[in-house]
Order: C-alpha cells, then sequence, then structure tokens
C-alpha cells in the first residue's frame, strides 16, 4: 500500500513539473531579456530550462523498473518523448513564419504628416467643392491599431459633400503609418499629442472629433486635455474610458484564425489568449512574445518584426501596448462645454454601460440609438448629419438597452 502510494506521489509531482516547465522556460527567457541578452541567447536559455525541468517531470512520471532490460527500455521511451517535444517547441518558437505580408498599397489622396512629435502618419484629405463649414472634421479609428483608410475615407465622403473638410488618418503604428522599435512608445498619451500636432499642423483652431471604438475614447481623453479646441464631437460605440473592459476579440488574419472546439490549457496561455484576442491558446512563438511584452517590450520587438506579428494578430503592437487613462481624465471632461453625441448601434461589439459611462461623465452629452445598418450605412450617415450640423437627432434616454439591442450589456 506505501509503495502504491509513493508511486502516486511521485507521479502527480511528476506531471506537476511536467505543466510547469513551460511556465519555468518562459520565466527564464523574461529574466535574461530583462538584463538585455540580445533575442537568440535569451530564447535558447528559455528553452533550455524548458527542457530540462520537463525532463525532470518525465523521470518522475515513469517508474523505474527493476530488470536492466526495463530501465533501458524507460531510458528510451523517455529521452524519444523528451526529444520528440522539446524538438517541436524548439521549431515553433525560433521558426519566424514566412513574411507573405506586404505593406498595404497607398490609397487614393494618399499623404503623410512629419509631425512635431515625431510621428509619421498616413493620411487623407477630402476637400468640399465649397467649403461652408469653419471648423473641419477628424476622424479617428478604432482597434487600437486597426485601421482602414480606404473604407473610412470612402464613408466620409459624404461629410465632405456638406460642405466640411475632412481628414482620416492611420494612427501611430496601424495601417500605413510609420511603426515603432519600442513598442513602449505607443499609447494613449502619445495618440492625444499626435492629434494635437495634427490641428496645428492643419492650421484649424478648432477641431470636429468623430472616433469610433478606441478612436472614441482618443477623442475624450482629447476633449479632456484641450477643450477649447473641440467644436464637437462624436463617441461611436465607444471603448471603456478606463481602458478595463475586456472588448470582443478583434478581427484576426483570416488564415491565422483558428478553427475547431476549445482546448484546455494553462492560466498563462488562457491569459495570453485573451490579450492577444484568441478563441484558442497560441502558439509557443506567440506565447513568447506576449511573456516578452510584459518583461520588456522592446525585447518582443527585436524577436519578432511588425508583419509577422500582424499577421497573427491584425492590429501588431500598436493594439497590444498598454493604454492606461491618463491622470484628471474624468475631471478634464466635467469641465467639458463642447457637445457630444454618444452613438450606439443594435450589433455594437462593445458594452452598453460603457456608453452609459461617457454620457455620465460629459455634461453636454446625448445618446443615438441607431436600430439599422451598420456604422457605415445611410442611417448612422444622417445621424451624423443632423448632429454636426445642429439639426435635432432623435435621442435615446433610457436607463438601460432599447428592446432588439443585440450587443453586450
Amino acid at each position: 500500500m506505501r509503495a502504491l502510494a509513493r508511486r502516486a506521489g511521485r507521479l502527480l509531482t511528476g506531471l506537476a513539473i511536467l505543466a510547469l516547465s513551460p511556465i519555468a522556460g518562459l520565466a527564464a527567457l523574461a529574466g535574461m531579456a530583462t538584463i538585455g541578452a540580445p533575442p537568440d541567447v535569451f530564447a535558447i536559455t528559455g528553452l533550455a530550462v524548458f527542457a530540462s525541468v520537463f525532463f525532470l517531470g518525465l523521470l518522475l512520471c515513469v517508474p523505474r523498473p527493476r530488470p536492466v532490460w526495463g530501465r533501458w527500455l524507460r531510458a528510451l521511451a523517455i529521452l524519444s518523448v523528451e526529444a520528440a517535444v522539446v524538438w517541436q517547441v524548439t521549431a515553433a518558437t525560433l521558426h519566424a513564419p514566412p513574411d507573405a505580408s506586404a505593406p498595404p498599397p497607398a490609397v487614393a489622396g494618399q499623404r503623410e504628416w512629419r509631425l512635431a512629435t515625431g510621428s509619421e502618419l498616413a493620411y487623407v484629405r477630402l476637400t468640399p467643392k465649397r467649403a461652408t463649414r469653419p471648423d473641419p472634421v477628424v476622424f479617428l479609428h478604432g482597434g487600437p491599431g486597426t485601421a482602414d483608410l480606404a473604407g473610412d475615407s470612402a464613408f466620409l465622403a459624404g461629410l465632405s459633400a456638406d460642405g466640411y473638410t475632412v481628414y482620416a488618418y492611420d494612427q501611430l503604428g496601424a495601417g500605413r503609418s510609420a511603426r515603432l522599435t519600442d513598442p513602449r512608445g505607443y499609447g494613449l498619451p502619445r495618440d492625444v499629442a499626435d492629434l494635437e500636432a495634427i490641428r496645428q499642423e492643419i492650421g484649424a483652431r478648432r477641431l470636429i472629433l468623430i472616433g469610433h471604438d478606441y478612436g472614441a475614447r482618443l477623442a475624450a481623453a482629447y476633449l479632456a486635455e484641450h477643450p477649447d479646441q473641440v467644436a464637437k464631437a462624436v463617441l461611436t460605440s465607444p471603448a471603456p474610458l478606463d481602458g478595463q473592459e475586456a472588448a470582443s476579440p478583434l478581427p484576426l488574419n483570416p488564415s491565422a484564425t483558428p478553427v475547431g472546439p476549445p482546448e484546455t490549457t494553462s492560466p498563462l496561455a488562457s491569459e495570453a489568449a485573451s490579450l492577444l484576442g484568441l478563441s484558442r491558446p497560441p502558439s509557443p512563438r506567440l506565447l513568447t512574445v506576449y511573456t516578452l511584452l510584459r518583461a520588456d517590450p522592446q525585447a518582443a520587438h527585436a524577436f519578432a518584426g511588425d508583419r509577422e506579428v500582424e499577421a497573427a494578430y491584425g492590429s501588431g503592437y500598436a493594439g497590444l501596448a498598454q493604454r492606461a487613462a491618463p491622470d484628471g481624465l474624468r475631471r478634464g471632461l466635467a469641465a467639458s462645454t463642447a457637445p457630444a453625441l454618444i452613438v450606439k448601434g443594435v450589433h455594437d461589439r462593445r458594452t452598453w454601460s460603457a456608453a452609459a459611462d461617457y454620457r455620465t461623465a460629459l455634461p453636454r452629452a446625448e445618446l443615438a440609438y441607431v436600430a439599422t445598418g451598420s456604422y457605415r450605412g445611410k442611417p448612422y450617415l444622417n445621424v451624423l448629419r443632423a448632429f454636426l450640423a445642429g439639426r435635432p437627432v432623435r435621442t435615446y434616454d433610457g436607463g438601460g438597452p432599447p428592446p432588439g439591442y443585440l450587443g453586450p450589456r
């Protein structure tokens, strides 16, 4: 009986060590990256630690037989499993996928800003035949990091026809704009600074801001910091003010979208999958990128470049960067006098409570509900046109979502 208990205890200990081996390897990798080791050194160190701990777990899991031939057979089995697993993990970690991506082609009318902040941003300017509105419209896309300059400029042409000069641009690290070698440079403060530099670059006294998803949060942060420079703001499907809500998974590259049922996995892999917007655990290489982002984002970028990460996760490093709300955000919004319209659609991917939070934080905010179409449809465009022109907009004053709302609460 004691022998059976010892074997069971040995087996459980071995299984626990096997489960901890990836965490040990990633911890070693992160530690070496933190002290400044180059990518080949910290990657090999992490794999060596993983292999050593995994081997120890195998030794504990497989009992040691008495016959000499049985010991040789045990050794052969352990070494075979060790070699197969370590080979697969090493290949999946060190082998970068073929770079099949290419920079997106330029869109019609594309130009570039070289801002005082150091950012190089691609943009399109839509000029009306006859400019009748003094304040230009600036569109802020969502994500962060998911830009669609061609689609945005095509939709915004409807506002240009009303006499507005309209600007759509790709934020830093997204679309056709420049990337940073150190992902720590991305963030909400940098995006706010870029937007203020854009205002100065185009020579506008005030801006009309239309922000979607993360772009709505960026518009709110700019409004809190530069209240006198905002004429009006439209906040469509706004991301949470404090950035604490877990968004629905972002669109992935179709070739990288996992298929099949979910798997049972470790908490670390589950956390990484949530961060990366994946429905299943990431590959060892993406898990390595995730670990490095937490330890040393610059080391993550040195290990896996922008195109590789963007091919696996649509918004790349700009979307993975932490974007804490600036101090005094709500205090600045409470002092705002600019009219603001919050827009929610029937199939919105952001929670209704996030929009309600904006309505509470902004003194002059109203909420409009678009029950049909998309955020590039005619009903939404009509709401924009009416609000910007100062015409009455049908608003929704209920405390909760209206009947028929299909988005998260």
